[in-house]
């Protein structure tokens, strides 16, 4: 189960996430992820009162996202059930106060967990790498 404090409840939250973050596409899933540094301001602006936050200490919290396309009411649990605890291992991989919303795509209603996993980590890996630095010019003065 993912602790209190790192789940994502409120609309808000979720449009946070998807709006002011960056996504990463695979086969089963998407994953969306807003961090404090990313552009368009704090990442949790938009949400004054977290009653599940201590103070001071802005945690890494994730929301799922499972349409009745995936499958049928068992389908889906099971496909959520599985994604936030592959989501729980990696809580500690993410920044401090960011958000993280997964949504799996119709194909993951038959996907295995190993399956799950790998898209998961996949998407991870592509948002969390370092940004590609744009701003440095590359040969000035040629």
């Amino acid at each position: 189960m993912l602790p209190s404090e790192n789940r994502l409840r409120r609309r808000q939250d979720f449009a946070t996430a998807v709006k002011r973050g960056r996504r990463a596409g695979r086969p089963l899933l998407v994953v969306h992820l807003s961090r404090d540094g990313d552009p368009g301001g704090q990442a949790d602006r938009t949400s004054d009162f977290r009653p599940h936050v201590a103070e001071g200490t802005p945690s890494a919290r994730a929301g799922f996202v499972v349409s009745k396309a995936v499958g049928s009411a068992v389908v889906r649990n099971l496909v959520k059930r599985r994604l936030r605890h592959l989501v729980r291992d990696r809580l500690s991989r993410l920044p401090a106060g960011s958000l993280i919303v997964v949504r799996a795509l119709p194909p993951a209603g038959s996907a295995s967990y190993h399956d799950l996993e790998h898209d998961l980590d996949a998407a991870l890996k592509r948002l969390l790498r370092a940004e590609p630095t744009a701003t440095v010019p590359t040969g000035a003065g040629r």
